[in-house]
């Protein structure tokens, strides 16, 4: 599955199938408990996350939120990229990266144009000086990008290669808006549970590999620990892009110049246009809006570990934990979605039947969700933690564990760091999902070999695998802003190469400083102790091997 997996011979969710038919037949696993793995309580967590992520999209708040926050930051060159970078950033934590970069792309690319069109009275005639019209001109990258859910998402035309110095500097903004929005993309996906496939893959693996675990992983843990490492690494690929593309400028960067007011007015109008033309909120946008609110917050309150949650309150098991998961929150709330109208409740008359009342449609429909939910992922979710569970049951784990033991003589940042360097350069290349689907049961091994807290090695490769910035092919993202056109290879794996270190560097920093006593890394957890396990907890909040 592995080699299928990092070559795609087969589509990744045929090859997530495998284990329903090999298992049984291999003795490895009854195929009443392989399948029963194929829709837990991780995927139900993925599924309902998406509905409520497709009700946003389908109403176009996310776009309203885009565009309100745009106008709030205003146009200057440096403000414009590090406005679209934090909008991004912020979609991208509960809707799909993809939609996200599909959706901000086009916009950054229609601001752009009025901000570089020429002022009114000069010559435009064949584009002489216009840039905006040579950087309509085509160009032989690919046309067509299709999104997660199968649609085909329209490219416009590329950029030729500018010629004046001005075009020049015209050209590398673009291209640096352009890789800010894909890259923030994936930066913002890693800060919640839900905002990105791998996120929800390891919280999945542990479930299953450490069954008494306690609910460690939740949104709330999650939360705390990934939102202060998505920021600090923001705010760093924002200076690298204005170095790399803006250069050391502060003064024409953040637009202190005059002969910039008409150009910068002119944006600004771009989206203040787009903005009005979304009109005022509609009652279905308040009441997605509304819903959405309230699942973080019942998401955040459930069972949050430093106080009592709702959940332990109101649905505790005979240990105080709560019964109830982020997945049924996830699902109630889509419920709710699939029964509140999208207009003021009362009935209507039918426009096809006069003499017909009909009500107004839900916020959410089966057709929409069938449409937009990647079901595919569902099926390569359940293949990975199939794969986790026969590894245990077949002993693999074990012989793995065994074979790692070695590497207890490093010291643990040292093979945190080594780890999370050879996942992010292995994410280049092959899917994230897959990536961290292969890596998490292996990682999980090693940890109790080596008597290390297994999120202090799970964890950090977990975000690795969202470091992909160097290669179009790498994320949707990325191949997303590489086919409208500007960029090479070389200039995304430019960017991407210092940022990939960068991200390591903040992984290493989050991962040995403010994680410990979220996840109480410092110590062996009973959970993760086998009737085989050699390893003791020290009373001194440190890991050791035992006699």
């Amino acid at each position: 599955m592995a080699l299928y997996w990092s070559t795609e011979a087969l589509p990744l969710a045929v090859t997530a199938l495998l284990p329903m038919v090999l298992f049984p037949m291999m003795g490895i696993m009854p195929a009443s408990k392989v399948c029963l793995l194929y829709l837990n309580d991780t995927n139900v967590l993925f599924i309902g996350g998406l509905m409520v992520a497709i009700a946003v999209e389908h109403w176009n708040l996310h776009k309203r939120i885009a565009l309100q926050v745009l106008l709030i930051i205003g146009v200057r060159p440096a403000l414009l990229m590090l406005g679209f970078m934090l909008v991004t950033a912020f979609l991208s934590m509960w809707i799909s990266n993809t939609a996200t970069t599909a959706m901000m792309v086009p916009i950054a690319h229609a601001v752009l144009e009025q901000l570089y069109k020429a002022p009114k009275g000069q010559d435009l005639e064949e584009g002489k000086d216009n840039p905006t019209f040579e950087l309509q001109e085509a160009s032989p990258q690919k046309e067509v990008t299709k999104l997660d859910n199968g649609q085909v998402h329209p490219v416009p035309p590329g950029p030729l290669k500018p010629k004046s110095q001005k075009e020049k500097e015209q050209f590398r903004f673009s291209q640096g808006m352009s890789l800010c929005v894909c890259y923030s993309a994936s930066i913002g996906g890693i800060a919640t549970l839900t905002g990105t496939t791998p996120n929800l893959v390891l919280q999945g693996q542990v479930n299953e590999i450490f069954k008494e675990n306690g609910n460690v992983v939740n949104f709330a843990s999650w939360f705390i620990f990934a939102f202060p490492a998505m920021i600090i690494l923001l705010l760093l690929a924002w200076l690298w892009l204005q170095v790399l593309f803006l250069g050391f400028n502060l003064r024409k960067n953040f637009g202190f110049r005059e002969q910039a007011k008409e150009q910068d007015k002119a944006a600004y109008q771009v989206i203040q246009r787009e903005h009005k033309q979304l009109g005022r909120m509609t009652f279905a946008e308040i009441a997605v809006t509304f819903l959405f609110v309230l699942l973080v917050v019942l998401w955040f309150t459930r069972e949050p570990g430093f106080f009592k949650g709702w959940g332990n309150l109101a649905f505790p098991n005979s240990k105080g934990e709560s019964i109830v998961s982020d997945g049924t929150v996830a699902i109630f709330i889509s419920i709710i979605m699939f029964i509140v109208p999208s207009k003021i409740p009362g009935l209507t008359q039918d426009p096809g039947n006069p003499e017909k009342l009909k009500a107004p449609p839900a916020l959410l429909n089966w057709k929409t969700v069938n449409e937009k939910m990647p079901w595919n992922i569902m099926l390569l979710l359940g293949g990975g933690f199939a794969l986790a569970q026969g590894s245990e049951d077949s002993a693999l784990s074990m012989w793995l564990a065994e074979s790692l033991t070695p590497l207890q003589n490093l010291p643990p940042p040292a093979i945190v760091f080594i780890l999370s360097l050879v996942v992010a350069v292995f994410t280049e290349c092959t899917s994230n999902v897959a990536t961290t689907t292969l890596f998490m049961p292996i990682l999980a091994s090693m940890a109790k070999a080596i008597c290390l807290h297994p999120l202090y090695i799970m964890l950090p490769c977990t975000l690795a695998a969202s470091l992909a910035f160097m290669l179009p092919v790498a994320t949707p993202p990325n191949a997303i802003v590489f086919s409208f056109g500007g960029l090479k290879v070389s200039d995304m794996a430019r960017a991407g190469f210092l940022l990939n270190i960068l991200g390591v560097l903040v992984i290493m920093l989050a991962i040995n400083s403010w994680s410990y006593p979220i996840f109480d890394l410092g110590t062996f957890p009973a959970w993760a102790q086998t009737s085989a396990s050699h390893c003791v907890v020290s009373q001194s909040n440190t890991t050791t091997p035992g006699p």
